[in-house]
């Protein structure tokens, strides 16, 4: 998904008024943006009030260097990647990275209570094991995963080339594989074992 406005003509001369002298201007990206910043800086520290800051300091950071978009990508792929470099700072300060639960996959009965147990602990196993992984492929899963980026685009907002970001992508899934096994396999033993057990079970 190309990180692109359907409003592009409105965020280019929002720009070019603001670097022109007039700050109100930047109100108005502030508000078609300030929705998918937040929720952006949900996804990589999974607390609202976080996630809050860390979009205004992004739109700050934004600001502060507006004359650095020189219009050759979509002003909000530039500002996606303003604000992922200002999420990454902020979780390598505070060391505290979680994914969303809503990509995970739902329990197939609600009504049974261990079915639901094991959803959540194998989320909950998901979730450390990627926010465990070295910062430069956990931030390429999030972006390429969670936030559906394309390969370009989510190599823009790293910083690195798209050969670069697949790259990381690969190793990434590979590490995540590795800890997930010795995670997820013991979790299904359990569940199988609570089943066997199950009054009533053959």
């Amino acid at each position: 998904m190309e990180v692109v406005s359907p409003h592009v003509n409105e965020d280019r001369a929002d720009v070019q008024r603001t670097l022109a002298g007039d700050v109100e201007a930047f109100e108005g990206i502030v508000r078609r943006w300030q929705g998918p910043l937040v929720n952006l800086a949900y996804r990589f520290c999974r607390d609202p009030g976080q996630a809050e800051e860390m979009a205004q300091e992004a739109f700050l950071r934004a600001y502060r260097f507006l004359d650095r978009w020189r219009g050759e990508a979509a002003f909000s792929t530039w500002l996606f990647a303003v604000a992922t470099n200002v999420y990454r700072s902020e979780l390598r300060r505070r060391r505290a990275v979680e994914l969303p639960l809503e990509n995970q996959p739902e329990p197939r009965d609600l009504a049974d209570p261990e079915a639901e147990a094991a959803a959540h602990e194998t989320a909950e196993a998901v979730r450390r094991a990627v926010g465990r992984l070295p910062g430069r492929y956990r931030d390429a899963l999030i972006l390429y995963y969670f936030l559906d980026l394309d390969v370009a685009v989510a190599a823009r907002c790293l910083g690195v080339p798209a050969g670069t970001l697949k790259a990381r992508l690969h190793r990434g899934r590979k590490r995540l594989e590795r800890r997930l096994s010795s995670v997820l396999c013991p979790l299904q033993e359990k569940a199988d074992e609570k089943r066997h057990h199950r009054p009533g079970a053959a």
